[in-house]
């Protein structure tokens, strides 16, 4: 999983982070829930982002106890809903997936983590597949076609991109509002051409040490692990182009009290990752990420 996707919480008010924080929080409790202990180690930012475009306008009452992590303090949580348990469903699907792909492209110790990962999270998989059977058939069809691609060494940037955008778009299809559906798979699409390309550039020093596949290293027919400074540039153009379509696609709808949440992640937070990424200075996890960079009146 990647954990890209998150807002510029220095940016939001203290109602507004503990909110996120909630949902955050009962994302894991829904995933120990339906799925087990091991299930909240797939946690993450991305498919909590997930559940708050999915929640309905109005935050229903949050609940606090202590949880595993935090057995000392208590902390606020949303109880399980339609929106984390779609949320959580979706994350078990695409991290059991994304297990099998790794156990494939790798060997020796590398492989057998991913096998014992993806073995621990089996169970749950099939579960989920029968929650979510219209996901899982599109997780599976279009991960084998990123497969074609990195095995023929794609030269192109978009097509993979592409690919897993649409696999992330697929999960609008759980929305049953037609307006809210096609601005969900529109962000949904664009979110997820963003985190396809900044993984690239998150991975591309150790792909190019290792020789695994990396569409930017086609693309640019890159001579080390850094971008040119030509690459660097129309890459960001791309990045930038995703981010402000999923702004487009926000302003068509009215998110309710998500509405500061979403506008942090997609006018502030992605822009600052994507610098953090760049420049080499980005740490996954944590709630902590304050952001510095863009905001709304700069796209």
């Amino acid at each position: 999983m990647f954990g890209y996707v998150r807002p510029s919480l220095g940016r939001l008010g203290e109602e507004d982070r503990q909110r996120f924080a909630a949902v955050y929080c009962g994302l894991c409790r829904t995933l120990d829930r339906l799925y087990g202990t091991a299930a909240r180690f797939i946690l993450n930012y991305d498919f909590t982002f997930l559940a708050v475009l999915l929640s309905p306008p109005e935050a229903e009452a949050a609940l606090r106890r202590p949880c595993i992590a935090h057995p000392l303090r208590a902390r606020d949580y949303f109880p399980g809903n339609e929106a984390l348990e779609t949320a959580a469903d979706c994350s078990v699907i695409l991290a059991w997936w994304q297990l099998r792909d790794g156990a494939a492209d790798h060997s020796g110790p590398a492989s057998v983590k991913y096998r014992a990962a993806g073995a621990a999270l089996s169970g749950a998989y099939r579960k989920a597949r029968q929650r979510r059977e219209s996901f899982d058939r599109s997780c599976r069809e279009l991960l084998e076609q990123l497969g074609g691609m990195e095995r023929e060494r794609c030269p192109s940037m978009d097509r993979p991109a592409d690919t897993f955008a649409c696999l992330l778009r697929s999960i609008g299809g759980e929305v049953e509002d037609p307006l809210r559906r096609r601005v969900t798979e529109e962000l949904l699409y664009h979110l997820g051409r963003w985190i396809y390309l900044i993984d690239a550039a998150d991975d591309l020093e150790e792909d190019f040490a290792s020789g695994n596949y990396n569409p930017l290293i086609c693309r640019f027919a890159l001579e080390s692990g850094r971008l040119t400074e030509e690459a660097r540039e129309s890459l960001v153009i791309s990045l930038d182009q995703s981010v402000r379509r999923m702004a487009a696609a926000y302003e068509l709808w009215d998110f309710g009290v998500w509405s500061p949440i979403i506008q942090s992640t997609v006018y502030e937070g992605l822009f600052c990752v994507g610098k953090a990424v760049l420049e080499g200075s980005f740490q996954a996890g944590g709630m902590s990420w304050r952001a510095s960079g863009r905001n709304k009146e700069q796209l």
